[in-house]
Parts: C-alpha cells; structure tokens; sequence
C-alpha cells in the first residue's frame, strides 16, 4: 500500500510541475466576468475578491489572473476552488480463511465501491483501486455444444463430462454449476432441407437423427453432475446443408435469457463447442431473413423460436450482450478452425480460445486451462464513458511491475488471493459546466466479474463565494445585478463595473464623450474600450505589460529600450517614460554615472587621452582606440607586439604554441587566402596597419592589425612564404646522368685507340708479308696428300 501512495503523490507531483508551468496570460485573456468564468479557464487561474483591487482604467476581468500574479499585486482574498476524491462506501477486500461456504454477495473482491470526485478544469484527480481474487469464488459454467452430424463422436465424450468435470471444479471452487445447450441451425432454406422427410431425420444412408433446430437448453445451470450427464446422454445429432453454423444465434439467447439459464451473479463462463464457422449479421437474407437480431430472449420450452424471424446477430451486438451479463467465453474448436476463432477472441473481451481433439476427448482439460488463463487476469472498463471527462489507468501489479497507458488497466498473472492496484486519473474537459452544473454518475468494474465501483462526478463551476452573494444587490446600480466575489455580475442586458447600464438604452455618442482626452478624436488613445463613459483598458498577451490611466494613455512597456532591454535594464517604465536607478541618467538608463570602467591601467581617465561618457570613453588622439584609449593599431612596433600570438594561433607553431589559449585569447583571427584579401589601411574608417614577419622557419606571413569594437581584428594570410629549396632529384639524376655519360664516352674512345691500333698492326702485317722472299726448293720431308693407283687389269682400258 506505501507503494500505491507514493505513486500517487509522484504522478500528483508531476502533474501538478506541468501545470505550473502554464503561462498566466491565459487568465488574463479569458476576459472573465466572474469568479465562476475565471476558475473554468484554468486551475492556476485566481478570482481577487478585494473590493478596491482594481485601479482606475482596469475592467472587471482583471481580477482573474494568475496566483502568482494576484499575490504580487497584493491582493488579500484569492477564491480558487479545488478538487478532491470523497470515498463514500469502501468495504473491505474479502480474506476467507477460516471454514464454511461465503454467499457470493458476501464476498468483495474490489475496493472502494462507492466515491465522489469534486472536478475542476485542468485539474485532474486520482484514486486509487484495489482488486483481490477471492478464495472459492462460485462459478456457473453452460457448454454450449454444435449437435450437427459431423460432431457425433464428440458427443460421445461430452456424455461422461459432467461429473468429471465437476470433480475438477471442485478443486477450485466449493460452489460449481453446470448446464447444457444444443444447436444446430436456423430452420429455413438453404440451411437445412426442408423437405418433409429431411424435417423428420436430415441424416442419410441409415442413421438416425433428431429434427433440426435453431438453440435448445437442456439443462439449466445445477449442482448435479448426474443429471448433466444423464441427459447430455439423451441427446440426438442433427444434420444441416451449409458448412457454418448458426452459434451465434445460441450464444445471443445464453446470455440474455438470465432466469431460463440460472445465471447467478457469479463468474459465468459459457463454453463453445464446435468444428465449423459461423454465420453472422447479414446471412439471414440468403434466407429471406431481413429483421436485425433484437437481443431479447425468446425461449419457449426450452427452445429458441424466433429463428426464422430475427436474422443472426452481428459481432459488436454479442459483445455488448455478453459484457453486459459478465459472461466469459471459452471456444473449443478443432485445429481447422483455430485461426478465425483467434481473430473472433481479439473481438470478444475476455475470450479464450482452446483446441478440441477430433473426438473432444481433452474438453476438460481445455476448459480448465481456460478457465485459469481468463480468471488470472483483471481488466478494468468503463462502460459508459462520462460526457464531461476523460479517464486515464495506470496498474501496479504482482511484483510491483507498473503498466501505463494502453496497459494501464491491465494485470496478468494473477493468483487467488494476490492484490493488484489500479491509479484511476480523472480529467474535466472544461464542457461539462457550459451545458449544466449537474453530477454525472458511471462505473468502473473488471472484465468478467459482476462488482464495480460507482463513480460520482461532481463539477466545479462557480466559486463559493458566488453562494454568499447578495442577489439584486444596490450596490449594482439599484439591483441590476447580484454583488459577488468582489464585484457585480450583472444581469442579463446589463453591463459596466456597477451594471449601471442598458444594453438597449445606452446611446454610444453621448457617453463616448468621456472617453475622449482633452476632448480629442481618440477614444480610450485607441487602447481601451468606451463602456458606460468610462475606459476599460485593453489587456495584452504579456500579463507584464497593461496600459493605465483615466483614458488609458499611459503604458509600462513603450519606454525607450538599450541593448533589447526596457530602460536599459537599470530603470522602470512608468507612462512611456523611464525613472531611471540610482548612477543612470538617460532616456534609455543606458549611460551610466560610473568612470571606474574608463579607468586605464596606468590608473589615468581614458589614459589621458580621451573623456569618460556614460562608461565609456571617447578618445581625442584618433591614432588610440579601446575602452580605455590604451589601444594604437599604427604605433611603432604593433606588428612585433603581435607577430608570436598570430603565428601560434595560425600556424600552431613560435615561442606561444603552448600558452596560446591563455596569452592570445584577446585576438579575434579571421584568416584569408592570399595577400590581396588583406584589408588595406585606406579601406576602414578606423586605423589599420599591414604587417610582414619571419617565424622560426625564416618564412614570412602577412597580417593587417587593427583595434575595432575594443577587439583586436586580425586578418592573417593562412599560408606563409618561404624560400625554395634545391630540388635534389634532379641533381642526383643530372650527376648520375653525367657519370654514365662519361664513362660511356671514355669507353668509346678507348674502343676507337684499339680499332685503329688494330688496323695499323694488320696493315704492318700485310705489308711485312708482301716483302717476304721464301725458297721454292722441294721439301725431302714433303709428302702429297694425292695417292694415285693403277689397276693394272683395266691400264689401258
């Protein structure tokens, strides 16, 4: 519970940070004519009640304005009204613990069940619900089964299904009842054959069916298992033409025929069974059928008998019916159908839905499953939405997990006897009060169960001074209107401060002649309005500003302003003209007495050349500038004063590169692409000097220099000069080149010394052997090379 108020007090925290933040002026401009008027515009909206609050020139709606704004203009009596939650009836959740069996109007499973919420526009209110299972809550269940032909064998299992299943319900609940329904069909083509044998047995070959029928209850809700079982056990299949079948039709007269079921106000599930779809609004005509479903019970004997004449009912009709009735619907249908029984489930509030085997032999355990899942979760609606509010949920659920907005009235997971809590928030829409000042009355209760809470709504909208008002007062100009709050409200076709005059009556010529200063064209100076000869000035968005006077010709913000600023900041405005504070003089307090500020630092007044004006001074030598006359762009020696903080901050590089931040935050740098950007002296209205200097690198950088606006103006050339280096490739190249050409010469000519030595050697040769003298004489040693021989047989021949 600590953890549900201090919710409570954070959200209220929050909500109330958000509305302080709305701007007064919404008061102002309401233009409310009374306390009752003005409390309907906002909550941070005040009424003054003071009977001389209101000055000369100030219309009737000037007492409603923000508090904060009431206060500052001294006002004493401030109505402002507020909202609160009165608990009217807040019984107790109930814990049984102890032995014997609790009636079901004995048991509380939601607190509190009554309340009133006073409501004031734009301030919400929030309460707080606690919901609680209850241990051994009744339950009523109604199987509601399909008896066409194709689900024989499921009626077989359902036969044995009442008292199993109510030896399992009796592990949840110590009061279970159970009933049964049948449905087939509407009687009428082409749903079923109407042929007077199919009539009598729709089945072919050699079964034997039961006639057709529309809805049939067997077995209003009971206590006995046996009877359930015995006559489930009598029952018949039919048979039918078209695939979908008419449960809609059945479902509708399970939930509005109350006393014919023996619905108790208990948690009531009706369970569905079937293997095929449905028809619904619309089908009836394929049957001639036009009439839409009335919602109304129309069971004779047992039996729906309306079926040939109501068409089937629509899905938002049944839901409607079955949340009305608190009914919870199981549907246990086989895996063919699974997906549409889904879709219909995400339009049934509080649905479930389950897989019935082929021959529904897992009925039971599908409806205790069921059963579990729809009961561990608490969704809290209103089924009528109030006309003059909106509400907004936020739950605190098991294990203190929080939910918010389309959540927010929602928690899962619930175990019986776990206690959850829902923030219920409240808020006027500012209509309600315009149509009447009556309470609205609704009710907030949880899918599925029969408690609710009932909510009164009570709007706040008049003040409470506006009941101790003196109706027909001669205060109000001889009872022409009722003297509340402060002021008179005057009555119908009466109107000024005091009602004093007649709408019908008033001639405007005659009374505008008041309003008119010194008897000029202007009425109220064009800032106010002429009602019954007297000025009602007119109030500006800004609630900080407002015009005054008997003929409104006077205002707080037409002043002369310095630096955006009203009077300079160092002044008041009072009927467009500045009373200035304390060492300002000026139309605008924006020239100050103080010469601390011109004071230079070798202690002399603008460094003794120039005069101290309004703070500032006006130096006389025009070669010096600033604020103290200290400043002189064109002085000897400005550009080396300067060169080390324009090369660190340009360059990143001089003796400053590490103290550059610190010593040269005084320089406004603007860099150019080359030197002819550079501002030249003879440009500005102001000295300027250009400047050229080495840095460490011996590159030379340009800048111009000159003191404007008490700020020292750089302009910077962003790329240094520097002297060009050799280029080294070339050279190598060029030396390389020149050794190989070199050696490429020296060994051509050593070549050509050896070509010609050559020849000479061979010339001295050829010469040598020409003048060689050699013997002819027969070598003894020589021998011919040539052997002849001669056959002697062949000589001759």
């Amino acid at each position: 519970m600590n953890l549900q108020l201090l919710f409570i007090a954070v959200l209220s925290a929050v909500i109330g940070g958000s509305s302080a933040q709305l701007d007064g002026s919404i008061c102002i401009k309401a233009n409310a004519q009374s306390c009752g008027e003005c409390i309907q515009v906002s909550e941070k909206c005040g009424w003054c009640t003071d009977e001389n609050f209101l000055t000369i020139g100030s219309p009737k709606s000037a007492r409603c304005d923000n508090l904060e704004s009431l206060k500052e203009k001294k006002c004493q009596q401030i109505e402002n009204p507020r909202g609160k939650v009165i608990i009217t009836q807040n019984k107790p959740v109930t814990a049984h613990n102890g032995p014997g069996k609790l009636k079901p109007e004995q048991i509380t499973q939601i607190q509190p069940q009554n309340l009133t919420l006073k409501l004031r526009y734009g301030e919400p209110q929030t309460f707080s619900l606690k919901f609680k299972r209850a241990e051994d809550y009744p339950i009523d269940l109604y199987y509601l089964m399909d008896l066409s032909f194709s689900m024989k064998d499921d009626l077989e299992n359902v036969k044995k299904l009442g008292t199993d299943l109510m030896k399992e319900m009796k592990k949840i609940t110590s009061d279970f009842k159970i009933g049964f329904g049948s449905f087939v069909e509407k009687t009428v083509m082409p749903y079923i054959s109407t042929t007077p044998a199919r009539l009598l047995n729709p089945c072919t070959g050699s079964e034997n069916c039961t006639s057709p029928f529309s809805y049939k209850n067997v077995l209003k809700l009971t206590e006995d298992g046996e009877e359930f079982n015995r006559l489930v056990s009598q029952q018949q299949i039919s048979g039918n033409l078209d695939s979908p079948e008419g449960g809609f039709d059945a479902i509708m007269q399970v939930a509005v025929c109350q006393d014919q079921i023996g619905w108790r106000n208990v948690t009531r599930l009706l369970v569905f069974s079937t293997d095929a779809g449905f028809h619904f609004a619309g089908d009836g005509k394929l049957g001639g059928i036009v009439l839409p479903n009335d919602g109304k019970c129309h069971l004779e004997n047992n039996m729906y008998t309306m079926s040939h004449y109501y068409d089937y009912p629509s899905i938002a009709h049944l839901v409607q019916k079955l949340s009305e009735n608190n009914i919870q619907t199981i549907f246990a249908v086989t895996e063919e159908f699974q997906s549409v029984y889904k879709e219909l489930k995400n339009l049934i509030p509080k649905s479930a839905v389950g897989t019935l085997s082929a021959d529904s032999n897992n009925v039971m355990k599908l409806i205790i499953d069921a059963y579990n899942s729809l009961s561990s979760e608490v969704v809290l609606e209103n089924p009528k939405r109030p006309t003059g509010a909106s509400i907004s949920y936020t739950s605190i659920c098991k294990d203190n997990v929080i939910n918010k907005g389309e959540n927010g009235n929602k928690c899962v997971n619930i175990s019986i006897g776990d206690e959850v809590y829902f923030n219920i928030t409240v808020h006027h829409d500012g209509k309600k009060c315009l149509a009447d000042g009556k309470s609205e009355v609704f009710t907030i209760k949880p899918q599925g169960f029969r408690e609710e809470v009932t909510v009164v709504l009570e709007y706040i909208c008049d003040c409470d001074c506006a009941a101790k008002g003196e109706p027909n007062s001669q205060r109000c100009s001889d009872g022409s209107g009722s003297y509340e709050c402060g002021s008179c409200k005057c009555n119908d076709g009466r109107i000024g401060q005091t009602c004093e005059c007649s709408k019908d009556d008033v001639r405007t010529e005659d009374l505008d002649a008041n309003c008119r200063k010194d008897n000029g064209t202007d009425i109220c100076s064009n800032n106010g309005d002429c009602v019954c000869g007297t000025c009602e000035c007119r109030k500006r968005e800004n609630p900080a500003e407002a015009y005054s006077g008997q003929f409104c010709e006077c205002d707080n913000f037409n002043c002369d302003r310095s630096g955006n600023k009203l009077c300079g900041g160092h002044g008041r405005c009072e009927c467009r003209k500045c009373i200035c504070d304390a060492n300002f003089t000026g139309s605008a307090c924006d020239c100050s007495m103080d010469t601390s500020t011109c004071v230079a630092s070798n202690g002399q007044i603008c460094n003794g050349r120039g005069v101290c004006e309004c703070g500032s001074c006006t130096c006389t030598d025009s070669k010096f500038q600033g604020p103290t006359c200290e400043a002189c762009p064109t002085c000897p020696g400005v550009c080396t004063e300067h060169k080390d903080c324009v090369e660190c901050l340009t360059f990143q590089t001089g003796v400053k590169k590490d103290v550059c931040k610190d010593e040269c935050k005084n320089i406004h740098l603007i860099p150019v692409r080359d030197q002819g950007e550079l501002p030249q002296p003879n440009d500005q209205s102001f000295p300027r000097v250009i400047c050229k200097e080495r840095d460490e690198n011996d590159c030379s950088f340009y800048f111009s220099f000159a003191v404007r606006n008490n700020t020292n103006e750089v302009y910077v050339v962003d790329k240094p000069e520097c002297p060009s280096s050799p280029d080294i490739i070339p050279i190598v190249a060029g030396v390389v080149a020149g050794i190989v050409m070199i050696g490429l010469a020296l060994l051509l000519i050593w070549k050509l010394l050896m070509i010609i030595h050559d020849r000479r050697e061979f010339a001295k040769f050829e010469k040598e052997k020409m003048n060689a003298i050699w013997d002819t004489g027969e070598n003894p040693i020589y021998k011919s090379a040539v052997t002849t021989v001669v056959n002697p047989k062949y000589e001759g021949k």
